[in-house]
């Protein structure tokens, strides 16, 4: 047989924490905060400060970005500005569907609502077929020359290529009375473009 093993001695009390250094860390930690923010806003003035300079000076007209000339039915600036109105209320109220793989999946199962596509994706190859489910489908759609602010629209924070307002009476959402009046305006638009 074994002899019983002796008893575990306690281990010797710790030092009472400094609370001199605890603080010390803090202190540390905050002024860390501090100058990061520092220095974002720093970078973020230096930004202001190039666009500023970029603005005043004239720069060489870009070809990246503009609308391409298969962007027909292209909405002018008034129209535009009316669809993206509709697109904002459109994502607060749950009746919108962003990017190509969901506008791609709701206008063959459910087609209904206005879509609104913009003209300046590169390359086209993304979204040229978007049109033509479009047409198959019987839905409306209209170009908007900028991906930036139809992204900034449907409350993203990329540049988004198409989006789809569902029609709230068609299987939307619920039916927001006030999109619900800015879709028909836009639609009646948009279907005098066509």
């Amino acid at each position: 047989c074994r002899a019983p093993a002796p008893p575990p001695q306690p281990l010797p009390p710790l030092p009472p924490a400094a609370p001199a250094a605890m603080a010390k860390d803090k202190k540390e930690k905050k002024e860390k905060k501090e100058l990061k923010a520092e220095k974002k806003i720093s970078k973020s003035a230096k930004k202001e400060k190039k666009s500023s300079a970029s603005e005043a000076a004239p720069a060489a007209p870009r070809r990246v970005g503009t609308p391409g000339v298969f962007a027909k039915p292209l909405a002018g600036e008034a129209l535009s500005a009316q669809l993206l109105a509709l697109v904002g209320a459109a994502a607060k109220a749950k009746q919108l569907k962003r990017g190509v793989k969901e506008v791609v999946k709701h206008v063959r199962k459910a087609p209904s609502g206005l879509c609104v596509i913009a003209a300046d994706i590169s390359p086209v190859d993304v979204i040229i077929h978007v049109p033509v489910l479009c047409e198959e489908a019987g839905m409306s759609y209209v170009y908007v020359s900028s991906k930036e602010a139809l992204g900034a629209a449907g409350a993203t924070k990329r540049p988004t290529s198409c989006v789809v307002v569902v029609d709230g009476a068609k299987g939307g959402a619920k039916g927001d009375s006030g999109v619900a009046a800015l879709y028909k305006d836009a639609a009646k638009a948009v279907k005098a473009l066509h």
